[in-house]
């Protein structure tokens, strides 16, 4: 690999390992799994780039390929582990908290203009949502909290705080789209 390519992997790797650690950590249980993981995702991305192969999103791709080795973790095994891996998974519709999809904070005055600049466009656009589907986001996305608490504190059922939560996303996945898109492209 020429010295360039090298010095980009290890910017890449510096930048996105502690999110991507915290990514696989909240869906894998056992630290030297996700720790494995890690390792297998960098791996992944030093072969993609010695291989040429072209990556558009950095960020994005390296998400899917750790999604894609804990679904293969999960695989191997037992069907309890599976079974809770898709319950997690129905908490969290993408696997992807907010946090993860917003650029680092630690990677420069441009990544940190985007963030502030997404951030604000979130705030518009949660304050479009009806109060509901915005308490629910809030609560699961920006607070951490299960669905299975914010039942027993609301009295309302975890699918119908699901489905507050899907309508909440998919008004946000489109109002966001494009304002995403023109940060995020290369």
């Amino acid at each position: 690999m020429a010295p360039e390519q090298d010095q980009r992997i290890t910017e890449v790797v510096k930048r996105e390992q502690s999110r991507l650690l915290s990514f696989i950590r909240r869906r894998v249980p056992d630290p030297s799994d996700a720790e494995d993981i890690l390792q297998e995702v960098f791996y992944e991305l030093v072969e993609a780039n010695r291989l040429l192969m072209p990556i558009d999103h950095v960020t994005g791709w390296l998400f899917r390929v750790a999604r894609n080795r804990i679904v293969d973790l999960f695989r191997k095994k037992k069907p309890e582990s599976v079974n809770k891996a898709a319950r997690d998974e129905a908490e969290d519709e993408e696997g992807l908290t907010l946090e993860d999809l917003l650029p680092s904070p630690d990677a420069g005055p441009d990544a940190l203009y985007a963030r502030r600049v997404l951030l604000d466009e979130v705030a518009l656009a949660l304050s479009e949502l009806p109060q509901e589907q915005r308490e629910v986001f809030i609560a699961h996305e920006l607070e951490g909290r299960s669905f299975k608490e914010l039942a027993a504190a609301t009295g309302v059922s975890v699918n119908t705080l699901l489905s507050r939560k899907r309508y909440a996303v998919l008004h946000l996945r489109e109002r966001l789209r494009s304002i995403y898109d023109e940060f995020m492209e290369p």
